[in-house]
């Protein structure tokens, strides 16, 4: 099973949810089945590594992120990704057009995870610097990702 996150820049909350997934496939002792990557639509910080404040997030919670390079999505990742999820209700609508008709049911968004949650979308940190409430969103959404992908590959 193959997931990627998707976000506009691909240094705040996608490459937040690929560090924290990958850590609990990893504690999951999952590795061998799931692999995790995360993109973003636009192109302005490819190559750069995650942004200060979900570095230190992750820091925070002793969680390695130090492989985690900007990219930006491109149509391969249609074919080799099964989960494609977006933070946000206009990447997702970014995918589901750059998708052709066979691949557009692997797009999803995030927060399709959190029933409790009244909102639809994973809050950009860029512009809020909230990155401990974008933390906690992902880390929630991410127990609940994990339980269905490891129902699925069982």
């Amino acid at each position: 099973m193959r997931v990627l996150f998707v976000c506009l820049g691909n240094i705040c909350r996608s490459p937040m949810a690929e560090a924290i997934l990958r850590m609990k496939v990893n504690k999951a002792g999952l590795s061998e089945k799931i692999s995790v990557d995360s993109a973003g639509t636009g192109n302005w910080h490819i190559g750069d590594p995650p942004h200060r404040g979900t570095q230190k997030q992750l820091e925070a919670a002793a969680i390695p992120f130090d492989q985690i390079k900007a990219r930006q999505i491109n149509q391969a990742d249609f074919q080799r990704f099964d989960r494609i999820i977006a933070m946000d209700r206009n990447n997702e609508q970014d995918l589901i057009q750059m998708a052709d008709s066979r691949n557009r049911s692997k797009v999803s968004r995030f927060m399709t995870l959190l029933h409790d949650q009244p909102q639809a979308d994973v809050p950009d940190p860029y512009y809020t610097g909230r990155f401990d409430e974008v933390y906690d969103l992902i880390d929630r959404g991410t127990d609940q990702l994990i339980k269905e992908l490891a129902r699925q590959i069982r």
